[in-house]
């Protein structure tokens, strides 16, 4: 079924240094046209890092990034670049520290429009901005104020309001509901799966709680230390994991029975539990569409606990 899916996003030997420290490393996957592909892991694990490196503010230092089968890192025309602009956006994790405090939501909004010349005349840019407010649930008198008078769930719509202007394909939120109250989270998920199902978007959704990335995940990629380690549709995963690492984030996810939470064990990973010195891992197929960094004993016991399941 997978493979028949038309690929948005492809990312091949991905690796992003900063200096003489590999941040990122051997990482691969494919994004499909209209699904949300989570990355999950813990801070510093590196999965801004390769969000920011599709968008294109980081550099990599190996591998490819394709978009619609058009490579889209290293050297790339200025035509090219202004077509990742319009298709790519992002979503930033502090939506505080992502606009521009002395800017009203107008010119926040339009700055994309303005830049790449995306509009007809003033009336068509207003349009477009009170249309893309309107879309994320905000009003249009909205356009004269300022980001400090806004709540930080207002915040962070601005900040979507501002990616979906540009009429993109593929929006890369970036831990978008990571600074928000609890009772705005859910607000903000399910206003991205309604753009989502109106626009046909397709996401990159980073996130570094589980719980969170299983409701909207369609996929999911666990990330560890720069290597992603696991890959699985997202019921699969919480189902069958097989890393040690993705079951250690799976056992911090809370309980809401206080009981059931007071007695449950967690897994602490600490990365001994393999053994590499002889047996290399690779990137290996455990069952149908579930991936795992694994040598050949793990793969070995991970098919045998997958039957036996």
């Amino acid at each position: 079924m997978a493979q028949e899916r038309e690929v948005l996003v492809s990312v091949r030997d991905l690796e992003i240094k900063f200096k003489d420290f590999v941040a990122v490393s051997d990482v691969n996957f494919d994004i499909y046209k209209g699904e949300t592909f989570s990355l999950v892991g813990e801070s510093g694990s590196g999965k801004t890092t390769i969000g920011r490196a599709i968008i294109r503010i980081n550099e990599t230092s190996k591998g490819d990034i394709l978009f619609k089968g058009k490579k889209i890192n290293g050297k790339i025309t200025r035509d090219m670049n202004k077509y990742i602009v319009k298709n790519i956006q992002m979503v930033f994790q502090d939506p505080a520290a992502s606009l521009n405090e002395r800017a009203t939501i107008d010119y926040i909004v339009s700055e994309g429009l303005i830049n790449f010349n995306l509009y007809k005349d003033e009336a068509d840019r207003k349009q477009k901005v009170v249309n893309a407010l309107t879309s994320v649930g905000l009003l249009p008198e909205h356009v004269t104020r300022y980001p400090h008078e806004f709540s930080g769930g207002q915040r962070q719509r601005i900040g979507m309001a501002r990616a979906m202007v540009m009429e993109p394909e593929f929006i890369i939120a970036d831990e978008p509901i990571s600074a928000l109250d609890v009772s705005i989270r859910a607000q903000v998920l399910n206003l991205l799966k309604k753009l989502q199902a109106e626009r046909g978007l397709t996401y990159l959704f980073i996130a570094h709680d589980l719980s969170v990335v299983r409701f909207i995940s369609d996929r999911i990629a666990v990330i560890h230390k720069g290597r992603i380690v696991e890959l699985a549709e997202a019921e699969e995963l919480f189902l069958n994991p097989f890393h040690p690492y993705t079951k250690s984030l799976l056992s911090a996810i809370p309980i809401p029975d206080p009981r059931l939470e007071k007695n449950k064990k967690l897994i602490v990973y600490t990365g001994e539990e393999h053994d590499y010195s002889v047996d290399k891992p690779k990137w290996t197929e455990i069952t149908a569409g579930h991936f795992v960094w694994a040598n050949e004993a793990e793969a070995k016991a991970y098919r045998k606990a997958a039957k036996v399941k």
